[in-house]
């Protein structure tokens, strides 16, 4: 398959790069501080656990319808700032300014009218940066720009925490403040720096505009995507689902495994994912190293493998010594699939007019893979008890090994290299 984006130097990379991290690390702050302290002002309100762990898994859901639509119309835009900061510039500041409205609504349907909007308006520029990388970067280099990208996002927890301990309980409106002003600052810095019309794809976008005027529509390349007979661009998207489910299943039923089966407290058992927070932070570059060596799909493997074994091996010995160890490693491994998945799609892309839709089917498919893993393990605990729930984590990472390895029969039977 042809490269979509010409080889460009260096120095364009790595400023592109930093200036996507930028808004990244701008967005998952919020985001991040939104998932520490919206929970507490709902319960205010509401006894129940369950609609409060609903109401805060609407983000997810809007993101699914959302993100899609949106990542199409921003590949269809033509402007004389390109066609991804336009919505950038306008969506950002706007999620900022309503970020800071949700500690302001004191009754209850004020409060989940201002979650929602902003629920919806920060979904409609999740993808939208990150489609950035594929519009400047060739291929080859995309994996290690994309690591920066994750490093920054997961900065944003160190940040998250330091809010929350030295600002909510004295401050607990002006706390809010505090993220969105890092959105303002990160977006004026974004807007004044990078004009995405001057991208190769962007440019190779317009050339074949010229041979067909026809905008993209989403219900085509979803037919595309579902009819192709190769089926690689479904494996992929599957395979993110799967991983998805369980990654987001190890660190949200995290908790409660801890207090079951460790026979932790509360915050004993919250604080023992810290460390593997930073093994992963340390893995994700060498992990896109890795990849330009042995291949994304190779690499992606190799990753899940790791991760799966590493949390089976936690089942067996549920120390919380042994634990710590287990996800660290674990996480090392996941920092494999992490980092090239979403590569890897933008490298199947059949345009460069639709890299931000594939953007958005890695987006909206780690969300799914987020909304749908830890009920799905939960029913699986509920059956076979918390002693064995990174067992049943480790099930789920298997099949997603069986569909990503599919997808390596395949690119070697086309003798393509991914």
């Amino acid at each position: 398959m042809s490269s979509l984006v010409a080889p460009v130097d260096r120095r364009l990379t790595r400023r592109i790069t930093f200036f996507v991290a930028l808004a990244v690390f701008a967005q998952e702050t919020t985001w991040d501080f939104y998932d520490a302290q919206v929970p507490p002002l709902l319960r205010e309100h509401i006894a129940s656990t369950a609609i409060v762990g609903l109401l805060m898994g609407m983000d997810n859901l809007l993101g699914i319808f959302v993100q899609p639509w949106i990542a199409n119309r921003s590949d269809n835009t033509r402007t004389r700032w390109g066609r991804r900061i336009p919505y950038l510039a306008v969506g950002m500041p706007l999620a900022a300014v309503l970020f800071t409205l949700i500690p302001l609504a004191t009754a209850l349907p004020a409060l989940i009218a201002v979650i929602f909007v902003y629920s919806l308006v920060g979904n409609s520029f999740k993808p939208i940066a990150q489609a950035l990388l594929p519009d400047f970067i060739e291929p080859e280099r995309r994996g290690r720009a994309n690591a920066v990208v994750k490093i920054a996002s997961g900065t944003t927890v160190i940040v998250s925490a330091l809010v929350s301990a030295f600002m909510v309980d004295d401050h607990p409106k002006l706390a809010f403040t505090v993220p969105a002003l890092i959105m303002l600052v990160c977006t004026a810095v974004l807007v004044s720096r990078v004009r995405d019309n001057t991208s190769r794809a962007y440019q190779l976008a317009l050339t074949e505009d010229a041979h067909d005027e026809t905008s993209v529509r989403l219900r085509d390349l979803a037919k595309d995507i579902l009819h192709d007979p190769d089926r690689s661009r479904l494996l992929v998207v599957t395979a993110v689902l799967l991983f998805a489910s369980a990654w987001f299943s190890s660190r949200s039923l995290f908790t409660p495994y801890g207090m079951e089966t460790l026979d932790l407290s509360r915050g004993e058992a919250g604080s023992l994912t810290f460390p593997s927070g930073v093994a992963f932070l340390l893995a994700a570059y060498p992990a896109a190293l890795l990849a330009e060596c042995i291949g994304r799909i190779r690499t992606m493997t190799i990753g899940m493998v790791v991760f799966g074994l590493s949390l089976a091996f936690g089942s067996l010995v549920p120390t919380p010594t042994a634990t710590v160890v287990a996800f660290c490693v674990a996480a090392a491994g996941a920092s494999g699939f992490l980092i090239n998945a979403a590569v890897v799609l933008w490298n199947l892309a059949p345009s460069a007019r639709v890299i931000g839709v594939y953007t958005g089917l890695y987006t909206v498919s780690w969300a799914a893979g987020g909304f749908i893993g830890p009920g799905v393990v939960g029913a699986m605990v509920d059956i076979t008890g918390w002693r064995y729930m990174l067992l049943d984590i480790a099930l789920i990472t298997a099949l997603a090994t069986v569909v990503i390895l599919r997808v390596a029969v395949l690119s070697r039977r086309r003798s393509v290299s991914l």
